[in-house]
C-alpha cells in the first residue's frame, strides 16, 4: 500500500501544479513546466483524476485495515507532546535513535496521525471542486469556491512538506530507509507475548500415589 499510495501522490501532485498552473491562486508562484505532469492543462486534470482514484481507493484500503486490525491503536498511540517535543531536540542534535523498527517514534506518529487527517481533507476539498453542485454540501463547509481552492492547496503543500520530513527522518536513521525500501522488518510474534492474551503459567499436578495396605498372612 505504501509504494501504490507514493506513487498516486507523485501523480496527483505533478498533475495538480499544471492545473494551478492554468488559474493561479497566488501572482508570485508558478511551478516549472519541467516538474509538472500534463502538456496541456486538461491533460494534468486527466492524469490527476487517475491519481485520484488509486489515492482513493488505496485510502480507503488502508484505513480499513488498520482499524480493524488494530494496527493504528497499537502503532500511532499514546502519543504526548513532551515526547514529541524531546524527539524533534534528538533529531536536530542527530541524535535520534530508532533502534526497533517496529516501534514508532513521537514524530513518526504525529506525522502519520498528520497526514492522514490532511489526506482525508484532500479529497473532501477535491470532491468540492470537481462536482461543487453535486457536492454541494461538502462545497458549503469551505464558504465559497476559493477557499475551496486554497485549502487544497495547503493540504498539497502540507504533504510536500511530509514527504521532504519523512524522507529526512529516514536518512537519519538508515536502517529505517532499508526498511520503507523493502517492506519493513519482520516482526515474529513468539518473541513477546501478546498484551491482549497474557501466558498463564502452566501448573502440572503430581498424580496422589496410594499406598496399598499390607495383608497379613496366617501361617
Amino acid at each position: 500500500m505504501h509504494w501504490i499510495n507514493a506513487v498516486a501522490i507523485f501523480i496527483m501532485i505533478g498533475s495538480g501544479w499544471k492545473i494551478y498552473n492554468d488559474d493561479a491562486l497566488f501572482s508570485f508562484l508558478r511551478f516549472p513546466d519541467a516538474i509538472v505532469i500534463g502538456k496541456w492543462a486538461q491533460y494534468g486534470l486527466q492524469w490527476h483524476f487517475f491519481g485520484m482514484w488509486i489515492f482513493v481507493l488505496n485510502g480507503i484500503a488502508y484505513l480499513s485495515y488498520g482499524i480493524v486490525t488494530g494496527r493504528f491503536r497499537q502503532k500511532l498511540f499514546p502519543i504526548s507532546v513532551r515526547e514529541v517535543f524531546v524527539t524533534v531536540g534528538e533529531a536536530l542534535r542527530f541524535r535520534l535513535r530508532h533502534d526497533d523498527l517496529t516501534h514508532y517514534n513521537a514524530v513518526q506518529k504525529a506525522l502519520y496521525l498528520g497526514v492522514m487527517a490532511v489526506g482525508v481533507l484532500i479529497v473532501i476539498s477535491g470532491l468540492a471542486l470537481w462536482k461543487p453542485v453535486q457536492f454541494s454540501e461538502l462545497a458549503n463547509l469551505f464558504g465559497s469556491f476559493q477557499n475551496i481552492r486554497l485549502v487544497h492547496f495547503l493540504c498539497m503543500t502540507a504533504i510536500v512538506v511530509f514527504i521532504v520530513v519523512h524522507v529526512t527522518l529516514a536518512l537519519l536513521v538508515p536502517q529505517s530507509l532499508l526498511a520503507m525500501l523493502t517492506g519493513g522488518p519482520a516482526i515474529d510474534s513468539d518473541e513477546a507475548p501478546s498484551a491482549a492474551a497474557p501466558t498463564v503459567a502452566e501448573t502440572k499436578t503430581i498424580p496422589e500415589i496410594k499406598t496399598v495396605p499390607e495383608i497379613e498372612t496366617s501361617r
